[in-house]
């Protein structure tokens, strides 16, 4: 791994990097950031938009945060109600004992309805990134009906004669290290999985967001005994039995995602549509902000 990889941000010493115009107008369009109170947990939601528009839900992947969509979530907050949501053990909602996919399906479903995504003329849509796209898949089974369409985005869905992936790489299960200052604190950030990134700015942002302060300094946000007790009650082999229409997405470098993966993918669902984003890697709205942002209008254009 090389040290843009390791340490993206260390040569900044906690100085903001440059960021172009249209970055700095999206983050300009403050959310309305609220808790709604999920099965005794507070989940941390972020919208933007006028209720009663067309319903947009984001879902991060692991170790992120609904702040992961604030510069992509303006660039449709024209034309619909959109919302972005932590996972509980996720940025600023709150840790639980044990975690499961089911009780992250309740936590979208009760998002989505605290903040009038079921309230625009037609049913909202759902966009998933990673980790975000495994409970997304129990959401288009079980609660298709619900649902207008699911995005899923470099989400693997691996077939039988390859390995099963193991915890995810920030799965550390001990206490997170505190850093004495901000500019420490930043330095140490780094994508998981490992890949470069050009846009720092976005890698700054998003870093700043998953950190908080603690008695001695910073420390990262999401829960780092997540992993310890994690129930897969929700069956992650759901991809061919969504009950709404589907669409996949990906990049087009992604590790996660090679072609044994996609052509099992295609496989499950041959009627989705399918998005490449190039020169993207596993980090799709990281990598190519604005093509994603072009990706998601097409596919949404379909379903107008």
């Amino acid at each position: 791994m090389s040290e843009d990889q390791r340490a993206p941000l260390a040569r900044f010493g906690g100085q903001r990097p440059a960021a172009p115009d249209w970055f700095t107008a999206a983050l300009a369009v403050a959310p309305v950031r609220r808790f709604v109170t999920v099965e005794g947990a507070q989940i941390e939601s972020l919208s933007w938009g006028d209720r009663g528009k067309p319903g947009l839900l984001f879902l991060h992947g692991n170790g992120a945060s609904a702040d992961w969509w604030s510069f992509i979530a303006p660039f449709f907050a024209e034309t619909h109600r959109v919302a972005a949501m932590s996972w509980s053990g996720m940025g600023g909602s709150d840790h639980r004992p044990s975690y499961s996919l089911d009780v992250f399906v309740a936590e979208a479903l009760a998002i989505a309805e605290a903040e009038g995504l079921f309230d625009g003329p037609v049913k909202p849509v759902v966009i998933a990134h990673s980790f975000g796209g495994m409970p997304l898949m129990g959401l288009a089974a079980n609660h298709g009906a619900l649902l207008r369409a699911a995005i899923m985005v470099d989400t693997p869905v691996r077939p039988a004669s390859m390995p099963r992936m193991g915890p995810p790489p920030n799965a550390t299960r001990r206490p997170h290290r505190v850093y004495e200052t901000l500019p420490d604190a930043l330095a140490r950030f780094r994508l998981a999985p490992e890949q470069g990134c050009e846009n720092l700015y976005i890698a700054d942002h998003i870093a700043r967001t998953s950190l908080k302060p603690v008695n001695g300094g910073w420390s990262w946000k999401f829960d780092p005994f997540l992993w310890s007790d994690f129930r897969a009650e929700t069956d992650t082999q759901l991809l061919g039995k969504a009950t709404c229409p589907f669409a996949l997405m990906w990049g087009d470098r992604s590790k996660l995602m090679p072609s044994e993966v996609t052509d099992h993918m295609r496989s499950l669902i041959p009627t989705a549509p399918v998005v490449i984003i190039p020169e993207a890697e596993h980090h799709v709205m990281i990598d190519q902000p604005l093509a994603f942002v072009a990706g998601l209008r097409g596919l949404l254009a379909g379903w107008s």
